[in-house]
């Protein structure tokens, strides 16, 4: 099928963990969509190989990844724009995570893959829908970390020859000083390798997000993304440190919060055991060293929204707007904040 029909209702028979790549343009007020191909022939690995000169081994296995993972950085090169993936939340289907991708790429100025997952209930409403969905969260949480280690072997393998050509050029600059050509290095590759790459986790997007780091072989604690962005995070606030604490990033770490968050505070009275104070509406124990809070609580515009990197929030909001376009491209916002050392958050100046 050409259109969203394609997903489908049922479950994937190969089971939870097999990824998947969609290509979806948008025609006037439908979907174009067309299914990747899953397996590369030969000669496709081969003129890849030649193209970007990986020197891998073009008589094994490569897949549709492979082929992607090039024409998004290529594009994000030729375009000068990030890259951001983006986990949704609950109760999102497929053309709701779709309509959000296109509106954040045209506010932002980023290349948007989302990654999607389960999340409309199951057909199911009210409470049953939510821990229906948080079920869906869990066994979604290996394709995550599936996805995400894919994310940084093919960044690693499309930015070496890069590196080696920089490290050639200042080692015959500075044959006798290592720091100048450490310094050198440091500089070239960081104008060479522009393209930021960075995660939005939204929701309950940040509940799947934790649940890949359960196991030692996790790729997500690895050095991957710039910056990490967890938005109203439908997680317990007690011990995140022991998950948001294992993060690396080149950048940041931003927890966003809005202690007045709809969706949170009905998350919360909802029946279940793991229903505790959520991390993106609470003010306390704000404490994993690694991260950077950010209250936005009470700004204009803001009120009970949480979905507010999006819509009517960000379109009558010029700061917060800002604030999360230097998060989806890869930069620090700190300067356009004030800190609060009471609670340990910044806020808007």
């Amino acid at each position: 099928k050409k259109d969203l029909d394609c997903f489908g209702k049922d479950p994937n028979p190969k089971g939870p963990n097999e990824l998947r790549l969609v290509r979806v343009e948008k025609t006037g007020q439908g979907w174009q969509v067309e299914v990747v191909k899953d397996k590369l022939t030969k000669k496709e690995v081969r003129e890849l190989n030649e193209t970007y000169e990986f020197d891998i081994d073009t008589s094994k296995d490569w897949y549709g990844s492979l082929k992607v993972s090039c024409e998004l950085f290529g594009r994000a090169r030729k375009e000068k724009k990030s890259i951001l993936f983006f986990v949704h939340g609950y109760n999102n289907d497929v053309e709701d995570v779709l309509k959000a991708a296109f509106e954040i790429e045209k506010r932002y100025n980023v290349i948007v893959v989302p990654f999607t997952w389960p999340a409309n209930g199951g057909g199911i409403a009210g409470t049953a829908s939510y821990l229906s969905d948080k079920s869906d969260a869990r066994a979604s949480a290996e394709a995550l970390n599936r996805t995400v280690g894919k994310i940084q072997y093919m960044h690693q393998m499309l930015s070496r020859m890069d590196r080696e050509r920089i490290r050639e050029t200042v080692e015959a600059k500075h044959p006798d000083n290592p720091s100048a050509a450490g310094a050198e290095f440091t500089r070239l590759t960081e104008k060479q390798c522009s393209v930021a790459i960075n995660l939005l986790c939204h929701s309950m997007g940040n509940y799947v997000f934790k649940h890949t780091l359960k196991t030692s072989e996790n790729a997500t604690s690895k050095l991957v993304f710039d910056n990490i962005c967890l938005v109203a995070a439908d997680t317990n606030n007690a011990d995140h440190v022991k998950w948001v604490g294992q993060l690396d990033v080149r950048k940041r770490v931003y927890v966003v919060i809005n202690e007045d968050d709809f969706a949170l505070k009905a998350s919360r009275i909802k029946p279940g055991k793991e229903q505790k104070a959520r991390l993106g509406h609470y003010l306390k124990r704000l404490n994993s060293p690694n991260a950077t809070y950010v209250d936005l609580t009470g700004a204009p515009e803001l009120g009970t929204e949480h979905t507010y990197f999006k819509g009517d929030t960000v379109e009558k909001n010029a700061r917060i707007k800002e604030m999360f376009d230097d998060m989806f491209n890869g930069k620090a916002t700190e300067d356009k904040l004030v800190y609060r050392d009471d609670i340990n958050t910044y806020r808007l100046k």
